[in-house]
């Protein structure tokens, strides 16, 4: 008589199969819309999701530069950097951090949703910003990725 198996099992690196999505970030709120991408990157919508495996897609996000914040944070969000020098800290408002860099404030938002540590790095180069509509990505048939703003 053959005995039943309930192991879980866990995703192996060679069997996971990658889709690449894409975002039109134009008019969307940026923390809803970076669960969505984090979600994505770490492959938590997959049956075969795995914590210590990179499971995740890769993930296209187009119009970066037209993101969309609730509130008054394009004035009162401050980003701060820290030379390591003594009085070496820089503040920038995500008005000015958006005119400096387009994409920042995306990659900004998923870097902090995924995980610190070499497995949230290897995730996070799945991600590609780009501030206007065009991108190098057509090769690979981005699939439109819904998310909900």
């Amino acid at each position: 008589m053959k005995t039943l198996s309930y192991r879980t099992e866990s995703a192996k690196k060679h069997e996971i199969d990658r889709k690449w999505h894409i975002v039109d970030a134009e008019g969307m709120v940026v923390g809803r819309m970076c669960s969505t991408i984090a979600a994505v990157l770490r492959g938590k919508h997959k049956a075969q999701y795995t914590p210590h495996v990179d499971t995740g897609d890769y993930v296209i996000v187009i119009n970066a530069d037209k993101v969309k914040f609730t509130g008054k944070k394009w004035d009162d969000k401050v980003y701060l950097r820290y030379s390591g020098y003594t009085g070496g800290q820089k503040k920038r408002t995500a008005k000015q951090a958006v005119a400096k860099k387009p994409f920042f404030i995306v990659e900004n938002a998923v870097r902090g949703m995924l995980p610190k540590n070499s497995l949230g790095r290897q995730m996070f180069r799945k991600l590609f910003v780009y501030a206007g509509t065009d991108h190098p990505h057509g090769a690979q048939k981005p699939e439109e990725l819904k998310v909900i703003s």
